[in-house]
């Protein structure tokens, strides 16, 4: 079974992060989407309510699971028995900072990265421009999916 892991704080979810999940459901059995816990970051929306975003893009897509864990993602792959990290490139520094994390994943176990590009109409999205939005009182339903605006 192809099971992988696509790790993120998804404060908030995007339709940028959904671009990648949707465009690798056909690549995996199973995809894990996994909200990684750093208790040394202020998050947006918490984690329930992140949980909750997710859950409800993806309430009728048996293949997509949804975890939350602490740590190193290796780490939790390997607890979870799972072979690959799935991740979303939307420019050359993504792919720079990506590179050097997915090479020392490799060092440290047998985890192999897999990079998709984002779509070029959701390139530009992050959770830190929607953010920045949000607090601005601006509209953010463009950059997020349905179950986030409807919180």
């Amino acid at each position: 079974m192809r099971r992988a892991i696509f790790p993120g704080s998804f404060d908030p979810i995007t339709l940028g992060h959904v671009d990648i999940i949707n465009r690798a459901l056909p690549l995996f059995d199973e995809i894990i989407i996994a909200i990684g816990i750093n208790t040394d970051k202020t998050y947006m929306f918490s984690l329930e309510q992140r949980l909750n975003f997710i859950k409800k893009s993806y309430i009728n897509e048996p293949k997509i699971k949804v975890e939350t864990y602490t740590g190193l993602t290796i780490d939790f792959c390997q607890k979870l028995d799972v072979d690959f990290i799935l991740r979303g490139l939307r420019n050359p520094a993504d792919f720079e900072f990506e590179k050097a994390i997915a090479q020392t994943n490799r060092k440290l176990s047998n985890i192999e990265t897999v990079f998709l590009l984002t779509s070029a109409n959701t390139s530009f999205i992050s959770s830190s421009i929607v953010r920045d939005v949000y607090r601005n009182g601006g509209n953010i339903s463009s950059f997020v999916p349905k179950s986030v605006i409807e919180k």
